[in-house]
Order: structure tokens, then C-alpha cells, then sequence
């Protein structure tokens, strides 16, 4: 496996591995909030916390993507600086 292969595969493992986390921390910190809903005093403001927790947990998550991506970009360019004919595709 050469650089390119290398930076291409770890970019993929991290998009992916952040995407199932992502996916795992929505889903337990949605538990207490949905026991939380049956109670119907609490069902309006249970789901304003849901919908800022949904905003604030996509915003990081979104966050690590963007890191991902612009370290792939750097990457590229140092390899391309190595050997010009050397380029990573980027998402």
C-alpha cells in the first residue's frame, strides 16, 4: 500500500468511525429525554432539549468531518510536494 492508498484508507476509517459514534451518542443521549417525553408536563420542553441536543451533537460531529477532510487536503499536498504525481481524492 503506497502513501496516497494509505492517507485515502485512514481518511475513510475516520469519516466512518465518526459517523457510528455519532450515531451511538445520539442514541444514548436521547434516553433520558425520551423517558423524560412520557410525561406530559415536560413533553414541550423535552423536545426544545432535543432539538438543541440534535443541533449541538450534529455541529461536532460535523466539526470532526470538516478536521478529517482539510487534513486529507494537507496530506495530498505534502505528498504531492514528494512525488507530483502523488494526489489523495478528497470528499
Amino acid at each position: 500500500m503506497d502513501l496516497v492508498e494509505l492517507t485515502k484508507t485512514v481518511q475513510d476509517a475516520i469519516d466512518k468511525g465518526a459517523t457510528s459514534v455519532e450515531q451511538i451518542h445520539r442514541q444514548i443521549a436521547n434516553m433520558p429525554l425520551d423517558f423524560l417525553a412520557k410525561i406530559e408536563q415536560l413533553e414541550g420542553p423535552v423536545n426544545q432539549a432535543k432539538e438543541f441536543q440534535d443541533k449541538t451533537i450534529g455541529s461536532i460531529y460535523e466539526t470532526i468531518h470538516n478536521i478529517n477532510a482539510k487534513a486529507g487536503e494537507i496530506a495530498n499536498e505534502l505528498l504531492a510536494k514528494m512525488n507530483p504525481d502523488s494526489t489523495v481524492s478528497n470528499k
